[in-house]
């Protein structure tokens, strides 16, 4: 819960809106560049080529970026909820608890519908390497291993005092 209430109090939602309104925006100026790129005074496209690259490309672009801010928001919910509870060890053992749950739960409808990720507490999509770029959700392991490290500090007990 403390996690989550760290999402509120950061205003997650305000910036993951306006970080998919960029995204949207550059996509739809791929999209321009695509069908109203630059033409030669014969009316042909001057470099057919780099305009489909940048159709392509830059709506990729726009959806790393967007999914790295989400996952950089999700370490800032971990560590303002181990604030707000004042124990960064239960969350973490509270993660722990989840994956090994969620790795023996299927979840096909999810997996089918990869755009609801980001309202779950951790990834509920398969896959690694090139596909953790397009992840909502920072590896669960690494989440672990930092609020054990602000436990180890003593980090939240001292500023929730």
């Amino acid at each position: 819960m403390a996690h989550e209430l760290a999402h509120v109090k950061h205003r997650d939602i305000l910036t993951q809106t306006i970080s998919a309104t960029m995204a949207g925006a550059i996509s739809a100026l791929a999209n321009f560049a695509m069908f109203f790129g630059g033409r030669g005074s014969d009316g042909r496209p001057t470099n057919p080529i780099a305009t489909i690259a940048v159709a392509l490309l830059a709506p990729l672009a726009a959806a790393m970026i967007q999914m790295a801010l989400s996952r950089t928001r999700e370490y800032e919910a971990d560590r303002g909820g181990a604030e707000i509870s004042g124990d960064p060890q239960a969350l973490a053992s509270a993660l722990d608890k989840i994956q090994r749950y969620a790795a023996g739960t299927p979840l096909p409808t999810t997996e089918a519908h990869p755009e609801t990720a980001q309202m779950m507490i951790m990834n509920p999509l398969s896959g690694g390497g090139m596909a953790s770029l397009f992840s909502t959700h920072p590896p669960t392991e690494e989440r672990i291993r930092r609020l054990m490290e602000m436990a180890r500090a003593g980090v939240a007990r001292d500023r929730v005092r």
